[in-house]
């Protein structure tokens, strides 16, 4: 694998090509509207992805895609990557279209990649890792929260991530593993209270972030979930907002709003924090994964964390398959993924510290 396309040069998408350029791709960019002098030291050039000849023309040179558009562009990116043979990248959180590309994996030359970015994808990574030190795990919790990091207002938060995608997971049932029982629950419930370095976060329920790991601990893993953290307050006025003035039935006209609202900062953090416990050598023990990540500079710009914090990942998952550390073809799941490996790669690196 040496040339990726690379669809959607927001934020994400153009760190990600930067960051493959840097790791000795070939990169090819694609954007609806790029604009006329990007400065990036690779090709940039304009594509309508719902034009399905233009699309396969588009990746028809390259050896695999990266897709860092809206969740619901996906499906005929991987089809149409599906058909050319070549590999699949994609951040996505939203459960049927990992659930349409696993399909596609079963038949597929090159591998099918989704939800390689921070939840799902990172995070999964780290919950298997931490699983897979016990003789038993009786439960693992995945908690992320991409926040501001001098919130303001009652709702303290800024979209520094797609809307759609915020929208999405907010509004979808959610999976888990309850007492041994594969369950779906409703989104924005379960809140719980998280300290990390002094900061009081609430976590609650959000879809998606689990990827595809309730499958594979269900026998194993008696209770795993996934929750999403943000400042107290949060999540009673997203409910208020959704629910009581149901805005839940104008999804698009929500997230406009909701960005108008509380536009992307500068300064954000990402909370990462994973913990696992189960019995080891006959003992209970618990062990956990936390970070809070902030901006950083990277190829001489200054990057959000949530940017970069995504971006590495996907960018990390594609230098092992390069690498030959990962399989070329069918279905990664992202627990599948050795954390050790990914930290020593040049971009999984950023998360070690």
């Amino acid at each position: 694998m040496k040339s990726v396309a690379v669809l959607g040069l927001g934020k994400v998408g153009t760190l990600a090509a930067e960051l493959l350029h840097q790791s000795g791709f070939d990169v090819v960019g694609f954007d609806a509207a790029p604009q006329a002098d990007t400065g990036l030291p690779f090709p940039v050039r304009a594509l309508d992805v719902s034009d399905m000849a233009s699309l396969e023309a588009a990746l028809s040179g390259s050896d695999a895609v990266l897709s860092c558009l809206p969740y619901f562009l996906n499906k005929d990116v991987a089809r149409t990557a599906h058909a050319l043979g070549i590999h699949y990248f994609d951040l996505t959180e939203d459960v049927p279209t990992t659930q349409a590309i696993r399909e596609l994996a079963e038949t597929s030359r090159g591998l099918m990649a989704p939800q390689c970015g921070l939840a799902p994808g990172f995070v999964g990574i780290v919950g298997a890792h931490l699983i897979a030190q016990f003789d038993s795990c009786r439960a693992c919790r995945l908690r992320v929260g991409a926040l501001p990091q001098h919130p303001t207002g009652l709702m303290g938060y800024s979209f520094n991530w797609s809307p759609e995608g915020v929208v999405n997971e907010y509004l979808n049932d959610c999976e888990v593993l309850e007492e041994g029982e594969h369950k779906w629950v409703s989104p924005m419930e379960w809140v719980e209270k998280i300290v990390i370095g002094g900061v009081e976060l609430e976590a609650f329920t959000t879809s998606g972030g689990l990827g595809t790991m309730c499958e594979t601990y269900l026998g194993t893993v008696p209770n795993l979930d996934y929750k999403t953290m943000r400042y107290p307050g949060h999540v009673q006025l997203m409910n208020f907002f959704f629910h009581e003035l149901l805005m839940r039935e104008r999804r698009e006209e929500a997230g406009e709003i909701l960005v108008r609202a509380k536009p992307p900062v500068d300064a954000d953090v990402v909370y990462i924090h994973v913990s696992a416990e189960g019995t080891e050598d006959g003992a209970l023990k618990r062990r956990e994964f936390v970070r809070a990540l902030k901006p950083r500079t990277i190829a001489g710009k200054e990057r959000t964390a949530i940017a970069w914090t995504t971006a590495s990942s996907v960018v990390a998952v594609i230098e092992m398959v390069r690498a030959g550390t990962l399989e070329k073809s069918g279905f990664l799941r992202q627990e599948d993924i050795p954390l050790d490996a990914f930290l020593q790669t040049e971009n999984g690196a950023r998360y070690a510290g």
